[in-house]
């Protein structure tokens, strides 16, 4: 049973800045919302994606026709609340149906103060932003009662046309963590729930530019003792806690603004300390190692993206998140690439060779999945139990 009449929820508006317009119903809260309008081709996660820190200032098309059948919980969630600007959907079903739903999603989304938009043609928003490139648009969710008019529609055009280029901007600093503090919490097993940390093995400080809850997981799960720091905290002070490793965290925005990070990537990999970056924290470390990122038309968004390991050439269908990139040809003599994009040849993974550091653009933590690139997260604590037996020699 889907979405299909009018009049089940209020009208809203969505208009993109070349003045596109789509007109359907408003399935979260009344308002208006900006961001850059990106598509993400995810069949199942969307209470994942909406409160990924690095769809922060994002508006997000699902592709998948059906969105919500599952209703949400308060465990699948990246974040402690929603941080996506808005979410635009074809069809929400009117019945949710899962034994750990706790809400429907139009309940969440109210909850969270999200603007969302329903009933409108997403094959046709999604050709748009893949011929043109993601772009700037805003979404007008109005009251019950509440008619669409020309004077509403110019105004969603115009508010659409005013919003703040991508390029530039650091949001890092906007989603960031105030204070340090403790994480052990472990990976969710079905009827058990999450678990904590019991024998650390390792003691890891990770930057957060928006990390994921389910990253933090993942590296508890391994044995790491975790302590999370804000973005800007100085490198001095991370090494003076004397870890095993470095963990550089995904994030949004543009991460050439992302000055200080950058500065702290080069003092920590100068240290030759095990280092991970993924996602922003991927485009960083090249940043910090010399080379250049670049703005992308088409960005990353989905669950389905093939990824080629180029030593061994395994193939890891991966979830990506990301509209920035590393140029390739930019990489200098001390680092090589490790992993590409078999959809456009984009570069997806690097390694210094003269320091025990890393990183990758994709998510090897995807939660729900695929997780055929969790073994990077073997591959850090190796790099960090090596480093101890050598310190230790």
């Amino acid at each position: 049973m889907l979405l299909s009449l009018k009049g089940a929820f209020p009208p809203a508006i969505l208009a993109l800045a070349d003045g596109t317009v789509f007109v359907g119903n408003s399935i979260g809260a009344q308002g208006t919302t900006v961001g850059e309008v990106v598509f993400n081709t995810s069949l199942t996660g969307y209470q994942e994606i909406l409160t990924d820190p690095s769809y922060c200032q994002q508006i997000v098309t699902l592709t998948y026709p059906h969105i919500g059948n599952y209703g949400v919980n308060p465990e699948d969630v990246e974040a402690d609340k929603i941080h996506a600007a808005g979410l635009i959907i074809k069809n929400l079903p009117l019945l949710a149906s899962n034994f750990r739903s706790t809400q429907t999603l139009s309940e969440y989304l109210i909850e969270g103060k999200t603007v969302a938009i329903a009933d409108i043609d997403t094959r046709k928003l999604t050709r748009l932003l893949r011929d043109k490139g993601a772009q700037n648009g805003a979404i007008v969710g109005l009251a019950a009662g509440e008619e669409v008019t020309q004077a509403k529609i110019d105004q969603a055009i115009a508010a659409a046309k005013a919003a703040p280029d991508m390029k530039g901007l650091d949001l890092a600093k906007v989603v960031t963590t105030t204070k340090s503090y403790p994480w052990s919490q472990t990976e969710w097993k079905l009827g058990q729930g999450y678990g904590k940390l019991e024998s650390p093995k390792f003691k890891v400080v990770a930057y957060d530019f928006g990390v994921k809850t389910n990253i933090l997981r993942m590296l508890a799960e391994r044995g790491c003792d975790v302590t999370v720091v804000p973005a800007q905290t100085p490198a001095k002070d991370v090494l003076a806690l004397n870890p095993d490793g470095v963990f550089l965290s995904n994030g949004p925005g543009d991460p050439a603004p992302c000055d200080y990070a950058i500065a702290a990537a080069q003092e920590i990999m100068a240290a030759k300390k095990p280092l991970f970056g993924i996602c922003l924290g991927h485009q960083i470390m090249a940043l910090a190692s010399g080379a250049k990122t670049f703005k992308m038309q088409n960005s990353h968004h989905g669950a389905n993206h093939p990824v080629k390991e180029l030593d061994t050439g395994r193939v890891s269908i991966t979830s990506q998140n990301h509209g920035f990139a590393v140029e390739l040809e930019s990489l200098p003599a001390n680092v090589r690439a490790t992993h590409i994009s078999l959809f456009d040849g984009t570069l997806q993974g690097l390694e210094r060779t003269d320091v025990p550091a890393f990183c990758f653009q994709g998510h090897p933590e995807a939660s729900p999945g695929p997780h055929d690139i969790a073994y990077l997260f073997d591959r850090f604590t190796a790099l960090m139990a090596k480093a101890q037996e050598k310190n230790n020699a």
